[in-house]
């Protein structure tokens, strides 16, 4: 008896190995995930949440839920704000060299035509009375008074005509361009019954001269308007008689088309 005594008090009671395995279990599991939780990733977070909504907030929403829906709300739309402002950025930059080009080809375009029309003035000895200019607003073609009208009349002469007829050659262009004829007078008063001020004058000059120009059947009458300015827009002082010559005259301005884009 008393054998069996000892040998039952030196058996170890080894019932605590259970908890401790599941303590080890539980520790486990909760190293994997926080290292699953240093990964941002939105899907994780979803299963996350769904795991710790139905053991620790009874079906409720909890912490871990609500950070993962504001993540999968805000990371798409502060992405998809970043992507239209770039959008809008290389849209705007292409705009922008889409318009240089363009720019850049109607004014060569232009300068082009200009070269046509200062070889025939060379040619004809005409460089005292028709003058070209490339400016920002287009070509513009300026032809005096005395070889196109006689003092105090819209009638257009003998070699206005001729002028006219040249210069409608150089503005049948592919594509066309809008094309605005101006009349212009010195400030001396108009002394005839047929025009009350140097306006009607200038205005029928530009409209007489641009009728001419139109005897081209390859222009576009659409493309056309005539002006008249009277003495409003002198280029000089109307101080001597050369300068009120050099006031007197029509304008012919070929528009760029790239203008006509940007309406």
């Amino acid at each position: 008896m008393r054998r069996k005594k000892k040998q039952s008090e030196q058996h170890t009671d080894e019932s605590w190995l259970l908890p401790y395995s599941d303590l080890l279990t539980l520790l486990l599991a909760l190293f994997i995930v926080l290292f699953a939780m240093s990964e941002v990733d939105v899907q994780k977070y979803k299963e996350l949440s769904a795991v710790f909504k139905s053991e620790f907030s009874g079906g409720g929403q909890g912490i871990l839920d609500k950070s993962a829906n504001n993540h999968e709300i805000e990371v798409p739309i502060q992405e998809k704000e970043e992507k239209d402002k770039d959008e809008n950025i290389d849209k705007n930059k292409e705009k922008h060299e889409d318009k240089q080009t363009r720019k850049q080809l109607e004014m060569e375009e232009l300068g082009r035509i200009q070269k046509q029309i200062d070889t025939y003035i060379h040619k004809n000895d005409l460089s005292r009375s028709i003058g070209t200019e490339l400016t920002d607003e287009g070509l513009l073609v300026t032809i005096l008074n005395d070889i196109t009208f006689h003092s105090g009349s819209a009638v257009v002469n003998k070699e206005g005509r001729k002028v006219a007829n040249e210069v409608s050659s150089f503005l049948d262009t592919d594509p066309p361009h809008q094309i605005v004829i101006s009349g212009h007078a010195d400030d001396r008063p108009v002394h005839n019954s047929q025009y009350r001020s140097n306006w009607e004058l200038s205005v029928m000059r530009a409209v007489n001269f641009m009728q001419l120009v139109l005897d081209n059947d390859s222009l576009d009458p659409a493309k056309f308007s005539a002006k008249g300015y009277g003495d409003q827009h002198p280029i000089v002082p109307n101080n001597s008689e050369m300068n009120m010559a050099k006031n007197r005259r029509v304008e012919v301005m070929i528009l760029p088309n790239y203008d006509d884009a940007e309406k």
